[in-house]
């Protein structure tokens, strides 16, 4: 449907309430959208496995604060079908700071749905963020109250099935320090790195998306990209002062900082809420209006995502579990091998596979191959894959923008399909790929 159409029809996108519960030891939480004249969307999240006893030590008001957070997060999820250009908080009170800086992750965070759906933020009225009252009482009326709790001095770890989660697990196993692994709806791949790595407390939300949403998706209301690590930094919170943790020691690397196409003068990138532009403000944010002393931080920042590979090699065991391709997560299998994601993987991984065996003959060299690893993990060589070099020449920049996923940037794109390429010349065999890439630069 087109954006004009629909932002006519539905104004105003509300946040009308949030309320939660125990049931059967875990805390289900529930929220109430609705875009007038006939959209409702009721999304739930559930907290497995609480010690009813945590809520003793925080008062309801400081309960209260950090679900309706947990509300504000869910809205761009949703708001997104319509667009509407206005949003009404009626769960509780944002004052002027606040409302600047939910839009401001909006506008940043959406940045990818506008692009692909051709829609212009810039226009003045495109969005206006209202805290309301509800039938005329002031509900919440009051500043944000953060905790202030103090908090065991240990770690939570977003796990998501990828190599970075299992590098910063391992470094800080090795660093004697306690921790615990978060998981949100969790995949086949986490739950098996979960189990592999051998840390036994987990702590687990469960997240869906309502059907409603997807029922107006197939009937033409807009869709798209989400800052979904935004989501799991509030969650992360959330369940950290829960569970009584003070350190959340995310994954996101240096890498994340670079974006991947202008749009309207801007530049938009997929992976904006893993940036350390908004690791900066939401540790501001979460300092000033959710727990001031919890230690929200990425442990991988520093490094690329080509330095990361490099370091996962070293772990062996999660060789066979692991997966970061969205295309097979929704299939149930590991690796599509179609995507940009399977070959930026599959080009860090390949240098540091068996890199530098010892003195040998060149055929045990080809049998030492990292193609031989690298089929167990993938199933296939994707450097002999004729149909991703339009893909390979987008990861480098040279063809369409940079793919709109969780890639590393042109600069060690590059670097990993010339280390590649070192490696397979000296193996004796070059495959298709990295011949074509060595034509290109």
């Amino acid at each position: 449907m087109k954006i004009d159409f629909l932002r006519k029809k539905y104004p105003k996108f509300v946040y009308e309430k949030y309320y939660y519960k125990i049931a059967q030891n875990n805390l289900k939480i529930f929220f109430d959208f609705k875009t007038d004249p006939d959209i409702r969307f009721k999304p739930t999240l559930i907290v497995k496995n609480i010690d009813q006893s945590c809520f003793k030590k925080i008062k309801k008001e400081v309960l209260d604060n950090l679900v309706f957070h947990l509300g504000l997060m869910e809205i761009p999820s949703y708001w997104k079908a319509t667009c509407s250009p206005e949003i009404e908080i009626q769960a509780g009170y944002l004052n002027k700071d606040q409302i600047k800086w939910w839009k401001d992750l909006i506008i940043n965070g959406m940045g990818q749905f506008f692009y692909e759906n051709k829609i212009n933020w810039r226009q003045p009225d495109f969005l206006k963020i209202e805290s309301s009252n509800r039938d005329g009482f002031p509900v919440g009326r009051r500043e944000a109250i953060p905790v202030k709790n103090s908090l065991k001095d240990r770690y939570l770890v977003p796990v998501g099935g990828g190599r970075d989660s299992i590098v910063t697990l391992e470094d800080l196993k090795k660093r004697k320090k306690e921790i615990s692994c978060f998981l949100v709806s969790p995949t086949k791949a986490a739950r098996k790195i979960v189990k592999i790595d051998g840390i036994r407390n987990s702590v687990i939300v469960g997240r869906k998306i309502v059907p409603a949403l997807l029922e107006l998706n197939k009937k033409g209301y807009l869709n798209g990209h989400t800052p979904f690590t935004a989501v799991l930094s509030f969650l992360s919170v959330f369940c950290a002062i829960l569970f009584d943790y003070k350190h959340i020691a995310f994954s996101n690397e240096k890498s994340a900082d670079e974006g991947n196409v202008r749009y309207l003068g801007r530049v938009i990138n997929h992976q904006w809420s893993k940036s350390s532009e908004f690791e900066r403000r939401f540790k501001n944010y979460c300092k000033k209006y959710l727990a001031k002393n919890v230690n929200y931080f990425s442990f991988l920042r520093p490094y690329t995502e080509l330095e990361i590979s490099k370091m996962f090699t070293k772990y062996p065991k999660y060789f066979s579990v692991f997966s970061s391709c969205n295309v097979a997560s929704k299939t149930g299998d590991r690796w599509c091998g179609e995507c940009p994601k399977c070959l930026f993987v599959y080009a860090t991984l390949y240098p540091f596979l068996d890199y530098n065996p010892p003195t040998a003959s060149s055929r045990s060299l080809r049998e030492r191959a990292p193609k031989k690893q690298l089929l167990k993990i993938f199933g296939k060589d994707l450097f002999e894959n004729k149909k991703l070099l339009p893909i390979m020449r987008a990861l480098i920049g040279k063809g369409k923008p940079k793919p709109l996923e969780c890639v590393g940037t042109y600069k060690e794109s590059r670097l990993a399909l010339d280390l590649s390429y070192k490696k397979a010349a000296k193996i004796g065999k070059i495959p298709y790929l990295l011949k074509k890439y060595n034509d290109l630069k």
